[in-house]
């Protein structure tokens, strides 16, 4: 017997943390005598309700008539960001593990804006994002992710944030922040862990699910170099384009590069500003989405490297994830990355990423040895009771900027899963997919999209009964 998974349970011990973590805090800023410097001024003033307000900043923001604040926005220490940011989801080249060193803090949400004004730093938002997919086949989409289910209209994510951010313009005093996520939705099957509620997936197979994705604590301390961000908790595997949750990506749906590579890990990661070009990461972890509790923990090395040119215009970021035995475990993935970003002009980018990752010893499929629950066995060769598998990929996103509002998005995909430990198939995978990201205002987003992917070597799509796939789809991003 096992005992069953209960997200309300989840959720509950969210809020309490939350309600714990944020009462000192929004306390300090109910007796502000003025708006952060982002608080949409217009709002702050003019309505006194909770609902007021709320109804105020979406108002204002759809129309495109806030008011701009007073007070000069905080200086960045560091050079320019390269994007802009709506319409992209960031505006500098990305690196996981930290906050951005040096970016100050000037997010303001509608959220936050109808508790107190935007007068604390501590910060409540999120998003509901329901998504539609029509496509070829009727079982399901995998490995496509995170529309896997086919034909239907459902809620991929539900997502709750509680922030604070420490302070890494200045360099005066060490400063600390914290971040909590609760996620509820469809997409919970993509950001489990091990031991973190998994039952609900490995056991119990809900389509829908609780997961408490993000727990950590951030400790800036200013004097080393040019700032160290110190974290601690469960946090995003760092390398990656697409390792961040739903606004944070050109494509509503995932390449398959991502729907196959570590999610989060659970550990102590030290992020280090060497000089505005160069940035270094070390951190020690209990391995690839598992909680340091269950018999899959080991203790694993991250080490990355982050360089950006003088002009801005290129960022290498390369990275050694996860690195320890490598024996097989619950996605004890030994995972080599880089990334490269380049602006081609002020309205052109690409991002450029490829791995190569691999697991010992997993058992065979069809052999004696039965594989761990969650966890797939491998096309060994005849004989073989164990074998290595390996897997590498690329992808590449092309970006076009239309407007403040819009811009289109192209991605080209390319997946071998050599041994089919990753997907369940060993074959080759090709995906291209076109999108048109839109925003209404910069609290909504809509991104349909048109996709065809391509199993090479043997069907894989469909649960196995086709090798094409065509898939259009949709989400849309209603952020609070």
């Amino acid at each position: 017997m096992h005992c069953k998974s209960d997200p309300r349970r989840g959720l509950r011990l969210f809020m309490f943390a939350v309600l714990v973590l944020l009462s000192s805090d929004l306390a300090a800023g109910q007796q502000a005598d003025k708006p952060l410097p982002d608080a949409p001024t217009s709002v702050t003033r003019a309505t006194t309700g909770f609902f007021a307000r709320w109804a105020e900043f979406y108002r204002e923001d759809w129309k495109g008539t806030a008011a701009a604040s007073p007070a000069p926005a905080p200086a960045r220490r560091g050079v320019p960001s390269p994007l802009d940011s709506p319409p992209f989801p960031n505006s500098d080249w990305s690196y996981g593990g930290s906050p951005v060193i040096g970016e100050p803090d000037t997010n303001s949400y509608p959220l936050m804006t109808a508790i107190n004004q935007a007068r604390s730093r501590t910060k409540l938002y999120g998003w509901i994002d329901p998504t539609l997919n029509f496509g070829t086949s009727s079982h399901s989409n995998s490995p496509e992710a995170n529309d896997n289910y086919s034909n239907r209209l459902q809620m991929n994510q539900i997502v709750l944030y509680a922030e604070r951010l420490p302070d890494s313009v200045q360099r005066d005093h060490v400063d600390w922040g914290y971040h909590l996520t609760a996620l509820y939705g469809t997409d919970y099957r993509f950001t489990i862990g091990k031991g973190y509620g998994s039952g609900q997936l490995l056991n119990d197979h809900h389509q829908y699910g609780f997961d408490p994705t993000l727990e950590y604590v951030d400790v800036y301390f200013p004097q080393v170099a040019q700032g160290m961000n110190l974290r601690v908790g469960r946090f995003i595997s760092v390398p990656g384009i697409e390792a961040q949750l739903a606004p944070n990506n050109y494509i509503f749906s995932h390449s398959l590069l991502y729907a196959i590579d570590p999610f989060t890990d659970t550990g102590l990661m030290a992020t280090v500003k060497l000089n505005d070009r160069w940035l270094v990461q070390l951190g020690i972890t209990d391995g690839h989405d598992v909680a340091p509790w269950t018999p899959d923990a080991k203790a694993s090395g991250t080490a990355c490297v982050s360089y950006t040119s003088t002009s801005v215009n290129d960022n290498v970021y390369v990275c050694a994830n996860g690195i320890n035995d490598g024996k097989y475990a619950y996605n004890n993935l030994q995972q080599y990355d880089a990334t490269w970003y380049h602006k081609f002009s002020k309205t052109v980018h690409m991002a450029t990423e490829t791995w190569y990752m691999y697991e010992r010893e997993v058992p065979a499929l069809g052999g004696t040895i039965q594989p761990e629950t969650g966890a797939n066995a491998a096309y060994c060769l005849p004989g073989e009771q164990r074998c290595t598998a390996p897997e590498y990929a690329v992808v590449n996103f092309l970006q076009k900027e239309l407007s403040g509002h819009d811009f289109l998005s192209f991605r080209s995909d390319f997946l071998n899963d050599k041994k089919g430990q990753r997907t369940g198939y060993a074959t080759r995978y090709s995906e291209n997919t076109i999108t048109w990201v839109h925003w209404i205002g910069t609290t909504v987003q809509i991104r349909p999209e048109l996709r065809f992917e391509r199993a090479w070597d043997m069907r894989a799509y469909d649960n196995g009964r086709r090798q094409n796939q065509l898939t259009v789809a949709s989400d849309l991003i209603f952020h609070f």
